[in-house]
């Protein structure tokens, strides 16, 4: 993808066990439905043949839509599926090395725990080849576990006035605090159980969508 869609918006996170009333694939289609920026395949729990047919599938469904896929952590999934990007975490493959093997027109993101985290990436690359960084966690959340302490709204402030990098917020991301997040600085709002767990995925990606539209 030559011309990379602008972060912005509502971004999925996958999470199967927390698909309460619809499949994976059909969350992700109602999410398509209902405006979803990107959609990221998160697998902790299963096995790189299931990951790769998953990829695959939610692939099939998002072009249509010209949605991004991005794959959490694993670039040989990326590869093979065709996906659009990785995201990744600290203790992840070096997101120099993705950008090496992936190229140029992939989308990659990265997590950032602590303020150090940033600091560090800006010490050894002031211009980071990454297309937006992610503040993990933004609030405190039971999707994501093992996290520092959480960043809060000044947390998201202080790194927009550091960066021109786009931010994507996680973490405890929902329709109730969604406006606050954003108004604190967030270009983009990366949702698990808002959407994932709704009986009516569309409606809550919908919801989350207006929270852009000022």
């Amino acid at each position: 993808m030559a011309n990379k869609k602008p972060i912005t918006g509502v971004y999925l996170v996958t999470d199967r066990p927390l698909c309460l009333h619809h499949s994976l694939a059909e969350v992700v289609r109602l999410s398509a439905l209902g405006g979803v920026s990107f959609v990221q395949l998160r697998e902790k729990e299963t096995d790189s043949r299931q990951f790769l047919e998953l990829a695959k599938h939610l692939k099939n469904i998002l072009t249509p839509f010209s949605i991004p896929l991005l794959i959490n952590d694993r670039l040989d999934i990326c590869l093979a599926a065709g996906a659009d990007g990785v995201h990744l975490g600290q203790s992840d493959l070096p997101w120099r090395e993705a950008r090496r093997i992936l190229g140029n027109d992939a989308l990659i993101g990265l997590s950032l725990e602590t303020k150090e985290d940033y600091h560090s990436l800006i010490q050894t690359h002031p211009n980071p080849e990454l297309d937006y960084l992610a503040v993990s966690p933004v609030f405190d959340t039971s999707t994501k576990t093992n996290t520092k302490p959480a960043w809060g709204l000044t947390g998201v402030t202080w790194l927009k006035t550091q960066t021109n990098l786009p931010i994507v917020a996680i973490g405890g991301v929902n329709e109730s605090n969604a406006e606050a997040i954003v108004e604190a600085g967030a270009d983009s709002l990366a949702v698990v159980s808002a959407i994932c767990s709704a009986k009516d995925p569309k409606l809550a990606t919908e919801n989350l969508t207006k929270k852009f539209q000022y």
